[in-house]
């Protein structure tokens, strides 16, 4: 889905550690990984990024989740900016509050090795 002002996604996703994703559940936020921290921002992908990003950023990594974010919950702690080839990447500047989180569940791909997005259920 994608909002209808900007043409951008109104969900991106977040790949999570299992570590990281039990963080989530139990603090009910997520301050970030190391990187997001080192940078001063979460890092997000689109679904048209998520598999480039897992490929590039967690390879031979097992054990991760993927997390979809609602983008509207955001207001100016959410930016789009330039990132890796041009593209624009949401970035949060903040926390990750579990509330935003509309599903979430292991990593998997599928037959053609793109990432499954996780389904609400």
């Amino acid at each position: 889905m994608t909002t209808p002002t900007t043409g951008r996604p109104q969900t991106a996703y977040k790949v999570l550690t299992a570590d990281q994703m039990a963080a989530l559940e139990r603090d009910g936020s997520f301050a970030g990984a190391p990187v997001d921290v080192a940078d001063g921002y979460i890092h997000l992908s689109t679904a048209d990024q998520l598999t480039e990003t897992v490929d590039k950023h967690f390879a031979g990594q097992s054990d991760l989740h993927v997390a979809a974010v609602d983008l509207g919950s955001f207001d100016t702690s959410l930016k789009w900016e330039e990132s890796r080839g041009g593209q624009f990447f949401p970035h949060i500047y903040g926390l990750l509050p579990l509330e935003t989180v509309i599903a979430y569940g292991p990593l998997e791909r599928d037959d053609t090795g793109k990432v499954k997005l996780p389904v609400a259920g």
